[in-house]
């Protein structure tokens, strides 16, 4: 199976075991996209924006001396972006809706992302 098969599979594993996700995304630290399942014309600028919070959310757990960046959350009104890293090299991004579990969502995105982070090496 090769490296776009894994990631696919992986999207379609979070997506089974949490109802209501909108979208999901994995991109390289750097905001290369490498699988998504969000709106084609918005998947470069998810990918962006997934490293972006990525990148930023490394930097404030540096500046406050809290460990290593696990994830990031951000929420409006409708739902949430939540942004996990992938290892050092990637990012797991999901979209999903205001009512949606939230420790379902973080113990099976946080799953998946160490999945993806061995998918990346």
């Amino acid at each position: 199976m090769t490296d776009p098969e894994r990631f696919h599979q992986a999207i379609k594993a979070l997506r089974s075991s949490v109802d209501g996700i909108q979208g999901v995304m994995i991109a390289s630290s750097d905001g290369l996209m490498l699988a998504h399942d969000v709106a084609e014309e918005e998947s470069p600028r998810t990918a962006a924006m997934a490293a972006t919070a990525l990148g930023l959310g490394r930097r404030i757990v540096q500046v406050f001396e809290q460990g290593h960046f696990e994830e990031t959350l951000t929420r409006g009104s409708d739902g949430y972006l939540v942004v996990y890293a992938a290892g050092n090299k990637g990012v797991l991004a999901v979209v999903a809706p205001a009512k949606v579990n939230l420790g379902l969502l973080h113990h099976e995105a946080r799953r998946i992302a160490a999945h993806i982070a061995d998918i990346i090496g």
